[in-house]
């Protein structure tokens, strides 16, 4: 088990790497099709938009949680 100090970390890891592998296999499917070359295009396609994901998501994530803050409704009594 990690450390809790690395959750923000872990989390935005993961939830980078599974939504940059759904879109950029959806991405790669609109553009040549399921046919040969597909699965290399794809974890081409994957491996280059992850890491761009990662720090997206852990750079913005900060800005994120204060703009939804900003639009819901606090609880009563906090």
């Amino acid at each position: 088990m990690l450390p809790a100090r690395f959750a923000p970390v872990l989390f935005s890891l993961i939830l980078s790497g599974m939504m940059s592998f759904i879109v950029t296999g959806v991405a790669t499917w609109k553009a040549l099709g399921f046919g040969t070359g597909f699965g290399n295009a794809w974890m081409q396609a994957w491996s280059l938009s992850w890491p761009i994901a990662f720090a997206v998501a852990f750079t913005a994530a900060p800005l994120v949680r204060r703009l939804v803050a900003k639009l819901v409704k606090q609880p009563a009594g906090s």
